[in-house]
């Protein structure tokens, strides 16, 4: 907390004023892209009624339109969620992630069901495909920016992303 108040040129206080710890700090950072991704979603979502498949395709240039906007800030999302750093937070910020976390899921729940009544999607429970398909997406962005710095390659994401979601529709589809 001192180097990051150093370095905003602020007092080491006056960030304790704003955040509990540091854990705090890396929190409200997860909870910005948070917000953008669920932002963008409902954008998404509430365009004209599309096709489930369709729907399925706009969900994946969500989420890669995501990825490009910030993909420390999103990566830093994804450690945070699969880390004890969640334990440390203030109630009030933990309340928050975890609705925001929850609207997000439950849009994209939203796609699914909406498949599955049409019966354009396989008959599983629309909050498990989209506890998939968030593992899927967290996933590849891990491994692509884990390649990155172990290979020491700057690969477009693209095609790993692309591939993904291809198996994956093909999955879900009756």
């Amino acid at each position: 907390m001192e180097d990051i108040a150093r370095e905003s040129e602020l007092s080491p206080g006056t960030l304790y004023l704003y955040f509990k710890n540091k854990d705090e700090l890396y929190a409200s950072l997860s909870v910005e892209i948070l917000e953008h991704l669920h932002n963008q979603l409902k954008r998404m979502y509430i365009q004209e009624t599309q096709s489930p498949q369709r729907r399925i395709d706009l969900l994946q240039k969500t989420l890669f339109d995501v990825y490009e906007f910030d993909p420390l800030i999103l990566v830093n999302l994804f450690h945070l969620q699969s880390s004890d750093i969640l334990k440390n937070l203030s109630a009030p910020m933990l309340s928050h992630f975890r609705d925001l976390s929850g609207k997000t899921i439950d849009i994209i729940s939203k796609i699914f069901e909406e498949g599955i009544s049409g019966r354009v999607f396989i008959e599983k429970h629309p909050k498990d495909l989209s506890d998939v398909m968030w593992a899927l997406f967290s996933g590849v962005v891990l491994w692509e920016e884990s390649k990155r710095i172990i290979n020491d390659q700057h690969d477009p994401i693209n095609p790993a992303f692309d591939t993904a979601f291809e198996i994956f529709s093909r999955g879900i589809s009756r």
